[in-house]
């Protein structure tokens, strides 16, 4: 059974994870629950850690002879070493291949499904992620993961067909609704609007206000063209994160589209500074790198 149900003493803290609330997970008051929750509840305390860059406190948490006997907390600090190796530009093989050595091993255990599938999707291998993510029992993590997974494969089409066999087990879960919404930021058209009112809900109220949820907003603004609005979610965003790389790049985007290249320069030297390995970076990097390779093939010419 899936320790995450909607059924379960974790409902709150588990929401509380999905909604970015990470600090109030942090900061939740676990003694109450039963022993059997007790790892459940905090591989989600963990992972909210990994989620705010905080890798050194997973690392100082979970003991090498924790790691060595519990699997979930294995899985915790090989997701935490990756993701601090990551931010400094430096992933190494050696981390993918501790994540894949332990993915044979505990395969069938939730938490190295969802950890190690964090990883391996991160490190682009989405064939090993998505197979390991698929020996879930009726887990909505997982299903999260996978539908995030085809996103980043661009096949759209299996993260809707994912999404739709969630509903029919799931029903209202609010990973559910979610994972629709990502899914209809791909799709386009009609479906932006549709997505706009998911990430609005969670944006727009205070209990539920996190900078995830505010970017995800400003991004489904600019999709529909709302300039202005996209402006304030993301404003709003960084005022609560000065350092939320995804609100920065978004930012950049905005001012670029704006015609603002000043203030879209300044966004992407933030950006640098709070995430070296962001996509958005390896993107500009690699579209300089072929601009500049056809523009060695020719050479000007001038009349004279």
């Amino acid at each position: 059974m899936d320790p995450y149900s909607s059924e379960g003493e974790l409902v709150n803290i588990h929401t509380a994870f999905h909604q970015a609330q990470y600090q109030t997970v942090i900061d939740f008051d676990t003694s109450s629950f039963s022993p059997s929750n007790a790892l459940a509840a905090r591989l989600l305390q963990l992972r909210s850690h990994c989620a705010i860059r905080q890798y050194n406190a997973v690392l100082t948490s979970v003991s090498a002879s924790e790691a060595s006997s519990t699997p979930d907390l294995a899985a915790a600090r090989l997701l935490a070493t990756y993701g601090q190796e990551a931010s400094s530009g430096s992933a190494s093989t050696k981390t993918v291949a501790e994540a894949e050595k332990l993915a044979e091993a505990q395969g069938d255990n939730l938490g190295v499904q969802i950890c190690i599938g964090t990883v391996l999707a991160a490190a682009g291998e989405y064939d090993k992620a998505l197979a390991l993510l698929k020996r879930h029992q009726g887990s909505l993590d997982a299903v999260a993961l996978i539908v995030q997974v085809y996103l980043l494969q661009d096949r759209t089409d299996l993260a809707a067909k994912e999404c739709r066999a969630a509903r029919g087990f799931a029903q209202d879960a609010l990973l559910v609704n979610l994972g629709e919404a990502w899914v209809g930021m791909r799709e386009g058209g009609e479906k932006y609007q549709q997505s706009f009112y998911v990430f609005e809900e969670l944006a727009q109220a205070p209990s539920t206000q996190a900078p995830q949820s505010l970017v995800a907003q400003a991004v489904s603004e600019l999709h529909l063209g709302r300039w202005p609005e996209a402006e304030t979610a993301l404003q709003q965003a960084i005022g609560q994160d000065a350092n939320s790389a995804d609100a920065l790049a978004n930012q950049a985007v905005l001012n670029t589209i704006l015609g603002k290249s000043e203030e879209a320069d300044a966004a992407v030297k933030k950006l640098e500074g709070a995430d070296k390995a962001h996509p958005m970076l390896e993107e500009i990097v690699k579209r300089k790198g072929a601009f500049e390779a056809a523009a060695a093939k020719y050479t000007p010419k001038f009349e004279p």
